[in-house]
């Protein structure tokens, strides 16, 4: 995954310097500048397509794999929502890297690809944590309960994202401006990857099992379940938040004032945010461990 997601953040920051040439076009420019800029946009496209191709190819790998995968078991998951959006976007740009003319999104995809590995990478994290800290009972009592809530949410919630993106981007097509369908569909693909929902509890159950390792392992019936109290309410806060900010971001995707890459730095910024929101518990048992520790400290005189 390392290996992945270091690809793919170099590939980014290549394909994203490439196509600063198709920001600075516009038809006001002088003849000759114009032809001399789009000239070096040709060249631009096709250094990006081939960069863009290995991080189809092998960074987004577990997508086409979970994809094909869920899709084989006729079940919809994350990765199918997001394997379109990539296939969506990469092929039409193909395309017109190949005729020379028309829109690409190079930057888009590998941007994508790039903060989906990130925040995946996050979510490993945190799952490792929680096998590496042991497992308290009541904590992973809690886990699984919260997974199936969790879950049930995000099939709902990816069935309806890529329903409201197939109708928008039809839309666009059809009705409004169909040169600006692409980048809606795109757009509405990205914001159906419900990474922070799928963040939502392993952080949050990371972050209560780190908490019972600084405190010793050792805790009364009721600190647990003020501990479980604080992890229940902050996983909905991940779960409502994440699907609140969702709500806000797709009527703006749909009528086409989000970019593709607007899209994916929203994804990773609400990954980043469930991620912290999650450790707040654990900075709270922290505050926590000095008080006790200063308590015993002035009993034993």
């Amino acid at each position: 995954m390392l290996a992945r997601l270091g690809l793919a953040w170099l590939a980014m920051m290549q394909v994203m310097m490439f196509a600063f040439p198709g920001y600075l076009r516009h038809d006001g420019m002088a003849p000759d500048n114009l032809e001399l800029l789009d000239q070096a946009i040709f060249l631009m496209n096709w250094i990006s397509l081939i960069m863009t191709v290995p991080v189809i190819l092998y960074c987004a790998q577990p997508v086409w794999s979970g994809a094909l995968r869920r899709l084989a078991q006729r079940r919809v998951s994350m990765d199918v929502p997001v394997a379109l959006g990539i296939a969506v976007a990469f092929i039409p740009s193909m395309y017109a890297t190949w005729v020379g003319r028309g829109e690409v999104y190079f930057d888009s995809v590998v941007m994508f690809v790039a903060f989906l590995l990130t925040a995946r990478y996050l979510e490993l994290c945190a799952r490792q944590s929680v096998e590496a800290g042991g497992g308290h009972v009541a904590i992973e009592s809690f886990r699984a309960a919260a997974s199936e809530q969790a879950n049930r949410a995000a099939f709902w919630f990816v069935n309806i994202q890529v329903v409201l993106a197939i109708v928008a981007g039809a839309v666009w097509w059809f009705y409004i401006d169909s040169s600006h369908a692409i980048p809606v569909l795109v757009a509405m693909f990205v914001m159906s990857c419900p990474c922070a929902m799928a963040m939502a509890v392993p952080s949050t159950v990371s972050a209560a099992h780190a908490s019972l390792l600084a405190r010793g392992g050792h805790l009364s019936e009721s600190e647990v379940e003020q501990l479980l109290h604080g992890a229940r309410r902050i996983t909905r806060q991940n779960l409502y938040g994440s699907v609140a900010w969702h709500l806000l971001m797709t009527p703006l995707a749909a009528i086409g004032l989000v970019a593709p890459w607007v899209a994916a730095i929203s994804m990773l910024l609400s990954s980043l945010a469930v991620a912290a929101n999650a450790w707040r518990l654990y900075r709270q048992q922290l505050r926590v461990v000095p008080t006790e520790a200063w308590a015993a400290a002035a009993v034993q005189g």
